[in-house]
């Protein structure tokens, strides 16, 4: 049986081969973890909040009532323990279910189910060099009486005759120099397998602190272990959303990686115009290209190339900004390491090889800029021309810097080409915060705490300035296309102005706290994400009409940090008048907690069922065991049809169905339940009464006119139940034989002969 919990406080009952639920238990409190054990197949156990009392938590079990009713109360809650974590790590069930076990800072406490008996047990507060002693993790041997704790000193700690109050027991295992973040034991419970930031599931066999292998170099520190229930795999969740799976030799199987979850996306999400793929920070000092229409990793470039040292407190490069040219010819890179003294800079220019498909190190400059660097970007023209490119960055030293290709003249350079300072501008001494290009790229417009500046890009001379005091400018663009006079800005006191460049005047101003400011490449549309009373609005408009063409209130409770555009591969035909900025391109957003959302104008039911360019063609797919297998099978049945002559009835459109399609080339882990996916499925399979083949017709036709043929209603069964005795026979590819009429009269005479007299016997 499959449970889950929610946190509206319900408990769901789940059907394997259906995917809905059968039955909901109604428990009240929110529910934060979810426990079944086999032996309980009555009760579940669940940690919920103390009432009354604040970051406290109980775990209690709930007994399932077999109350009739889909939608069923659940009243009778029993408190097992009192005081534990949150974690669902903090909490293991013993052997069989005799005992449950919680850890919580420095206390363990183990409650006995049948003797109804609770043992704590406590460890002094210690400090080392590797952190404190509180408990982080607890596991539970499959077959014996013994309990393993992880600590945030890297210290596993194996408990023994805890039936005991005072004469209880333990060892240590110590290998991780920092916190154990989860345990798990094997399936016979010879081996217990820990991980934590290192990066490294250890296996320690025998519980033996100098028995134990290593794999090694996994990428992200492991978050969560779990071991199949045939113990034949393991899987390791990391905290960069990347789940690895491990054979019981560990030895590396697979692993499932997304969208790589970094610990800040500094550099925001940046459109590569070569693939359309979003970039942002990856694995540490890493830029990842993350397809959208694929969910998986184009590839990841090293930008920082040094080794990146899991260890808290200590100050590594990192990368802050990322800006493309305008076809993706040209990459620039930001990377930093905070220092308490001086910070550590290098600006980085890379140049995509045709050759390798992938960037090359063209230019590395070392401290840019006095100070961090806060924006950048490239003039957006015609980069057949080299002297067109320029690159702009601003700086906390209270510049912006204008870089341009030059001739290399080292000789034992490889490249022909290399960047170089061409001019440095200021205003009054603050400093410099934003940049952005016209769409023409004639016009540069910077923002210098409350003053934005626009420069003309050929001579550098300034042009105007514009102000709205008071708050700091917190992002500025421009307009495209029809609204290209337009310069928009956004401040942190809570106001998006809109200024005009050919009268150098305010256009109009609207009270809004904007967060993210995103202008369309391919429209003159702009997006503006605010975050008001706990909650994140959008407003989508054009510069030169003040009044917003979208407003979509309470878009998520999440605060929107990031926001881009996503051209798409041929325009969208929109039926609804409110959406026509989607048309071209496409709108996501990045949150706080790193979830990627976007916005659709159709519904999950018609984004799934028409065809799309992205799914898979059944020639391209990969050739593996199954595809030979299924291939082999659809190969031999139309050679029996063929051979026997037999028309087999199915749709038309089965075959070509975007709905199958769907379902057998999306990945498995974003699909939605299969309650949702079960009624596209079979609508697809359902043949439409109005599109019968002539042939279907002509044998209707056959059938009534051999019905109204038949005079008496013996006559008229048999002729039913023939329909029903060959109607499986022809579709099994069978030749049926044909009665003559003296052979039907002997079959009505047995028909009507009375049996009766067996039961007798």
């Amino acid at each position: 049986q499959l449970y889950s919990s929610s946190l509206d406080g319900s408990i769901k009952l789940w059907d394997f081969m259906d995917g809905i639920p059968i039955k909901t238990f109604s428990v009240g409190p929110k529910l934060l973890a979810l426990y079944a054990l086999a032996s309980c197949e009555d009760s579940v156990f669940v940690i919920i909040p103390k009432s009354g009392e604040r970051d406290t938590f109980q775990l209690v079990s709930v007994k399932l009532t077999k109350a009739a009713g889909q939608d069923v109360e659940a009243k009778e809650l029993s408190v097992v323990l009192d005081g534990v974590d949150a974690s669902p790590k903090h909490i293991a069930f013993g052997r069989e279910g005799e005992y449950v076990a919680s850890v919580k800072e420095l206390n363990l406490q183990v409650y006995f189910f049948k003797q109804k008996q609770l043992n704590r047990f406590s460890l002094s507060a210690m400090k080392t060099k590797g952190g404190s002693n509180h408990f982080t993790c607890i596991a539970c041997h499959p077959t014996e009486d013994c309990i393993a704790t992880g600590s945030a000193d890297g210290k596993i700690r194996l408990w023994r005759n805890f039936y005991h109050k005072k004469e209880y027991t333990f060892s240590t295992l110590h290998w991780h120099h920092d916190t154990v973040m989860d345990l798990a034991f094997s399936i016979e419970g010879t081996s217990l397998l820990s991980g934590g930031v290192e990066s490294v599931l250890v296996l320690w066999h025998n519980e033996s602190d100098c028995q134990k292998d290593f794999l090694p170099r996994l990428g992200s520190p492991i978050e969560y272990i779990s071991v199949s229930p045939d113990g034949a795999l393991c899987c390791t969740l990391h905290t960069d959303n990347r789940i690895t799976i491990v054979n019981s030799n560990l030895r590396f199987s697979k692993s499932i990686q997304g969208l790589i979850k970094s610990a800040d996306v500094k550099t925001g999400l940046v459109v590569d115009p070569r693939t359309k793929a979003l970039v942002l920070n990856g694995e540490p000092g890493h830029l990842q290209f993350y397809c959208l229409q694929s969910d998986q990793q184009l590839f990841s470039l090293d930008i920082v190339q040094r080794q990146y040292i899991h260890q808290a407190g200590l100050n590594q490069a990192d990368l802050v900004k990322v800006a493309f040219s305008a076809q993706g010819k040209w990459l620039a890179t930001v990377e930093e390491r905070e220092e308490v003294t001086d910070p550590e800079l290098q600006l980085k220019l890379w140049f995509y090889d045709e050759e390798t498909q992938s960037f090359k190190l063209n230019t590395r400059i070392n401290m840019p800029h006095e100070d961090h660097i806060t924006d950048m970007c490239f003039r957006d023209m015609d980069e057949l021309e080299d002297d067109s490119l320029i690159l702009v960055t601003t700086g906390r030293d209270c510049v912006f810097k204008v870089w341009v290709m030059v001739e290399d003249t080292d000789p034992e350079a490889q490249q022909s080409v290399s960047w170089s300072c061409d001019f440095v501008g200021s205003y009054h001494n603050y400093q410099a915060t934003n940049c952005c290009f016209s769409e023409d790229g004639s016009l540069l417009a910077v923002s210098f705490e409350e003053t934005v500046t626009v420069w003309d890009s050929v001579t550098w001379d300034l042009k105007c300035t514009f102000c709205h005091p008071p708050g700091k400018i917190r992002r500025i663009c421009f307009g495209r296309l029809t609204c290209s006079k337009y310069l928009i800005g956004a401040t942190d006191y809570g106001f998006l102005c809109c200024w005009n460049l050919l009268s150098c005047a305010l256009e109009w101003s609207a009270h809004l706290n904007i967060l993210v400011l995103q202008p369309d490449p391919l429209s003159e549309y702009i997006a503006a994400v605010s975050w008001l009373s706990k909650e994140s609005s959008l407003f989508v408009f054009k510069p030169n009409e003040p009044r917003p063409i979208y407003i979509q209130r309470n878009l998520c409770k999440e605060k929107i940090q990031l926001a881009a555009f996503v051209p798409r591969d041929e325009p969208e035909m929109i039926g609804s008048e409110k959406y026509p900025w989607l048309r071209r391109s496409q709108l996501f957003f990045l949150t706080d907690t790193q979830e990627l959302m976007t916005l659709s104008t159709k519904s999950l039911e018609d984004r799934l069922t028409p065809s799309s360019k992205q799914l898979a063609v059944e020639e391209s797919l990969p050739v593996t065991p199954f595809s030979l297998l299924l291939g082999k099978h659809r190969h031999q049945q139309s050679q029996e049809d063929t051979g026997l002559g037999k028309r087999v009835v199915q749709n038309k459109n089965e075959q070509d169905s975007p709905a199958v399609k769907e379902l057998l080339h999306t990945p498995a882990h974003v699909l939605p339940s299969a309650s949702f996916l079960c009624p596209i499925f079979i609508n697809s399979l359902l043949i439409s009464k109005e599109n019968k083949s002539a042939e279907e017709l002509a044998d209707e036709v056959e059938m009534e006119s051999e019905k109204t043929e038949d005079d008496s209603d013996e006559e008229r069964d048999v002729t039913e139940m023939e329909q029903e005795d060959t109607s499986p026979m022809e579709l099994l590819g069978e030749m049926t034989y044909k009665l003559s009429k003296s052979q039907e009269k002997e079959l009505r005479k047995i028909r009507k002969m009375d049996y009766s007299w067996i039961a007798a016997f």
